[in-house]
């Protein structure tokens, strides 16, 4: 039996953009033992709603609920409204905000016509209506108009939420269908999944499958396969897909043999549908077909434009050397040339081969060159990264504002769509993207839509790095297609003669490790321990930070894996009591099964561009606030990014985790004074060369690598990466041939 309470709806605590809300509740009546002490009382709730009106009645389902700081409150899972039923109560009912312009008088008198069945009257037979003294035409479509939306969504709703889809679903559901949503769920549930990105795949299908939809019903097969494309192409990487993979995927799944023409035939309908494009017998998500597809002409386009002439430029390059006592070698100087004269191009190197010099000498030509003002060079120059912490290097190293990618597009968290786009560019004239190595497909793909036509577009980065998270490879297809004028800075500038960490770069790039990788050098060394000590060792050595005098921005422990005994997940937990450990004057709060506390290091995991923080972002908890106190009534987390002071609230707490160590993947973008490696055989499913390329690259002063020396040899010698499946290259000489 599902337990509720009947009662009136008071008031609102919180509401949510999404329709979460937390309110309270004047309980009427309940099924339950355990709420009755609350009849005739006020009860905190919580759940997601369509719509609620306050001093309506409803009816609340769901579970009484122990809450650690808020206290006893009743978890809401479905709802529906509770219609009045005496003369009284109908007449508030049809006189209130639901029905405006019908004040007491007329809806007094139409009860009294009418009487108390009036409601279901009125709906069988709007005509009834005419009954009612002075009762215009207008009011009469009215309320009966009002009255049949204010039955349907409450009908509609519940009937999601009984299917199985949570109040939260429910809503987007019914929000985007309105009253076709039940002809629409039972003619192809899997239809939804077109229209609504935030309903999951698997939970449609568990409710198909509950409501007894053959198991090879055609409407699962498509969808399954449009599941299974983009699990494949996200976790690896591909922006395209073979049909031996994509078949082999879907009947795992299914956990059933399928026919193959039966099969093709599904294939082909995606294909009807555009939902899925086959290009030489490999298969795409049409999304990312397009994004291939448009970034190949773009750059076609770009390389094929005529190249600006600066006849001062020479002159104005040895002045800026003189300016800013510097000396640029050939590669340099070439490389900031024709950043400065081509549309597009390309500058590439490991690190200390002066990428971030370059930057900063391109920005300062290029403003000499066109005589503009800081205002001016502001509005036509545009600097970009991937990441905050990217940006961030690019504003103090050229001292003009950069910014990340999705905040220059100004991205809508809630639609997932960019205000700057092809049908609204940017007005900049000269860009420069830098950790280019980071973007996926669908990201530049975005990035050049919002550009106009005349753009200067310069690409830093280092594509011996690790990719990006998202389908693609595009730096490196980009160099291949040699379409792009591409400069290799390689000469090695070092901080000492005993310095080694850049040249350990170039050795692991290389696969030329020299025999004395073990040897401590003045910003380098090398401890060897076993994998049952390196938590001891990590220990130890972050003691001796912390003595030395320790800074959280310059100091970054990383590794390779989260879960295991030496993962990130569990040393993340020691090095907290480590660097900070529990103490009388620290608030702290237990979210799920981590501990936070005032002065912990977290590592920011997602995009919140409105909040001006990002992906990969790292930050200092300096205030805890705990709900009985907090203007919002609930728990908040005050973290600090660089002087940016962000509040999170519950529903934000699965944005950030601990960072006192993080994965190597998200330190893409950063650089630290100080990083601490551990390698051990413990993480040897994850050990390949480019990986261990990117961690030692993020090291600026000092590298420390702790663990066993063969995981580390074995790691640099691994270059059995998965090698992504992508048509951009090709897509870039096609369209060139085809000229």
């Amino acid at each position: 039996m599902k337990k509720f309470i009947k009662g009136v709806f008071k008031k609102t605590i919180y509401k949510s953009d999404r329709g979460y809300i937390i309110g309270l509740f004047k309980v009427k009546d309940t099924n339950s033992e355990e709420l009755k002490d609350y009849i005739n009382k006020s009860l905190t709730f919580t759940g997601y709603f369509h719509e609620l009106n306050e001093e309506e009645k409803y009816t609340f389902y769901g579970e009484g609920v122990e809450h650690p700081k808020y206290g006893f409150q009743f978890s809401v899972t479905e709802y529906e409204k509770s219609k009045p039923e005496d003369k009284e109560g109908l007449v508030d009912f049809l006189s209130s905000d639901l029905f405006p312009g019908i004040g007491e008088k007329i809806a007094e008198s139409i009860v009294d016509v009418l009487g108390l069945d009036v409601l279901n009257k009125i709906l069988e037979d709007p005509a009834i209506l005419n009954l009612v003294p002075k009762l215009t035409s207008k009011k009469m479509e009215l309320i009966y108009n009002n009255l049949l939306k204010y039955n349907e969504s409450s009908a509609i709703i519940i009937y999601l939420t009984e299917l199985g889809f949570s109040m939260k679903d429910a809503m987007n559901i019914y929000n985007f269908y309105k009253k076709i949503t039940k002809d629409i769920i039972e003619s192809n549930i899997y239809s939804i999944l077109d229209n609504i990105e935030e309903i999951a795949f698997t939970k449609v299908d568990e409710i198909a499958i509950k409501e007894g939809i053959n198991l090879d019903d055609k409407n699962r097969v498509k969808a399954t396969i449009i599941y299974i494309m983009k699990n494949l192409i996200y976790s690896n990487g591909d922006t395209y897909l073979e049909y031996g993979d994509i078949i082999k995927n879907v009947e795992l799944y299914l956990k059933t043999e399928l026919n193959t023409s039966y099969f093709d035939d599904c294939l082909f309908e995606l294909e009807k549908d555009n939902k899925i494009i086959k290009y030489n017998e490999n298969y795409y998500l049409s999304s990312i077909w397009k994004s291939e597809d448009y970034v190949a002409n773009k750059i076609v386009k770009l390389s094929l434009m005529e190249p600006k002439n600066y006849p001062k430029l020479d002159n104005k390059l040895l002045n800026l050397e003189k300016e800013l006592n510097i000396v640029y070698n050939d590669k340099q100087k070439e490389a900031i040339k024709k950043a400065l004269t081509n549309s597009i191009s390309i500058i590439t190197g490991g690190p200390g081969t002066g990428k971030t010099t370059i930057i900063k000498a391109i920005v300062e030509l290029y403003t000499e060159l066109n005589n503009l003002s800081y205002e001016n060079a502001m509005k036509e120059i545009a600097l970009l990264a991937p990441t905050g912490r990217a940006s961030k290097r690019m504003t103090e190293s050229t001292n003009l504002q950069a910014s990340t990618i999705h905040r220059f597009l100004k991205w809508n968290k809630e639609t997932n769509k960019f205000a700057v786009d092809e049908f609204n560019p940017d007005k900049s004239k000269f860009i420069i993207i830098d950790e280019m190595s980071m973007l996926d497909i669908s990201l530049l793909d975005s990035l050049f839509k919002g550009l106009t036509n005349n753009i200067q577009v310069v690409l830093v980065g280092d594509y011996n790095q690790l990719p990006s998270v998202g389908p693609g490879q595009v730096l490196k297809d980009l160099i291949e297609s040699e379409v792009i004028d591409t400069v290799h800075l390689d000469l090695l500038y070092r901080q000492d003669e005993n310095s080694y960490i850049n040249t350990l770069a170039i050795e692991i790039k290389n696969n030329d490790l020299a025999e004395t990788f073990m040897e401590t050098k003045s910003d380098y060394t090398f401890l060897e321990c076993s994998s049952s000590m390196i938590k001891e060792s990590l220990k130890k050595i972050c003691k001796q930070i912390i003595d030395k005098g320790y800074d959280y921005k310059k100091f970054q422990l990383m590794a390779p894996m989260y879960h295991g005994e030496n993962g990130i997940d569990n040393l993340n937990k020691e090095l907290q009591n480590i660097f900070n450990p529990s103490s009388n004057d620290k608030d702290e709060l237990v979210v799920g099964d981590a501990i936070f506390r005032e002065n912990d290091k977290i590592l920011q995991l997602v995009n919140m561009p409105e909040e001006n923080v990002f992906n990969g972002d790292i930050g200092i908890i300096k205030r805890i606030v705990y709900s009985n106190i907090s203007k919002s009534k609930k728990n908040e987390i005050h973290v600090d990014f660089d002087g940016n002071i962000v509040k999170y609230t519950p529903k934000d707490f699965n944005k950030f985790k601990h960072g006192y160590i993080i994965s190597i993947h998200k330190s893409q973008g950063s650089e630290f004074d100080i990083v601490v490696l551990p390698v051990c055989n413990n993480y040897r499913r994850m050990l390949y060369r480019k990986l261990i390329y990117t961690a030692v690259t993020r090291a600026k002063r000092k590298l420390i690598i702790i663990g066993e020396p063969q995981a580390f040899v074995y790691a640099v010698n691994n270059d059995n990466e998965y090698i992504r499946k992508t048509s951009l290259l090709d897509r870039i000489n096609n369209i060139l041939y085809n000229k």
